[in-house]
């Protein structure tokens, strides 16, 4: 059986930045997971006894505190200043952007429309941006558009991990119904070009394999995307997770991988199929 890589996967800048900012900061903590990748989390624990915080009450004074890749809100980042914390920023800019846009728009009386998941860490931090929070509305479909009470000017972004031509529904759907739009493509290049990747590959593969975090909103994407010209794919942490039945009369395995995911990860799951394989 072949063996072939997306020809774009893996860690995004924003992702890789992050990691080398941790890594020159021994002994600091995260607030919130850094990546969502926890294999990673824990090689930078044992490497460079980086902690992991989930509460923010659990951060005390003096303490150095990285910031996540997705951001965190804005009245969050303001308590952790006021504890006198060491702050190391690590915020992705591609998540930077969106939030300085919603906290412009917001502040020129724009009601704010987010293409995003609500619960996803990303964009509670970019909803923070606003100055009214009963002026925001977090939508994933053009129906939900309907019953909003907007107002005649309105701005538009998107979360990061979202594909483009969902985005241009929103973006179609909100120009038919107000008077003034906005539009902020803050959408991440490198998420749309591992998603065409994986697409492209999903077509003649016989299973994909993709590896990345279970809570990952782009690698989860990764899969759906994957499933739709390849039916035996899956969605996979690590190599401890393969199994050899997948592979039984397959004559080519495509392998991607989700923005969060270290090319050590990657490495480790193709030897391991190499094995099953002999």
């Amino acid at each position: 059986m072949k063996i072939e890589l997306a020809s774009s996967y893996g860690f995004c800048y924003g992702v890789k930045r992050a990691i080398e900012i941790a890594e020159k900061h021994e002994n600091s903590f995260t607030y919130g997971p850094l990546i969502h990748n926890k294999d990673e989390i824990n090689r930078l624990k044992d490497s460079f006894n980086i902690g992991l915080v989930e509460k923010i009450e659990e951060i005390k004074n003096d303490n150095t505190v990285v910031i996540r890749t997705h951001g965190i809100p804005k009245d969050e980042l303001a308590v952790l200043k006021k504890q006198k914390n060491r702050i190391i920023n690590a915020t992705c800019p591609y998540v930077t952007t969106p939030q300085n846009i919603v906290e412009k728009m917001s502040n020129e009386e724009y009601s704010i429309v987010i293409f995003g998941d609500k619960n996803h860490p990303e964009i509670k931090g970019v909803v923070s941006y606003a100055k009214k929070q009963n002026d925001v509305f977090i939508v994933l479909d053009k129906e939900e558009l309907k019953e909003l009470p907007l107002k005649s000017k309105v701005a538009l972004v998107s979360q990061t991990t979202k594909k483009p031509e969902d985005f241009l529904k929103i973006v179609n759907a909100l120009i038919l119904t107000q008077k003034e739009v906005r539009v902020f493509n803050t959408i991440c290049n490198a998420t749309f070009e591992n998603q065409d990747a994986a697409a492209e590959l999903a077509k003649k593969a016989d299973i994909m394999i993709i590896i990345g975090g279970k809570h990952s909103s782009n690698t989860k994407m990764l899969h759906s995307i994957s499933q739709k010209d390849c039916p035996d794919s899956y969605l996979i942490e690590n190599e401890s997770e393969l199994k050899k039945e997948w592979f039984e009369n397959k004559r080519l395995c495509g392998i991607s991988a989700g923005a969060s995911t270290p090319d050590w990860i990657v490495q480790n799951v193709i030897n391991s199929i190499q094995e099953i394989e002999r």
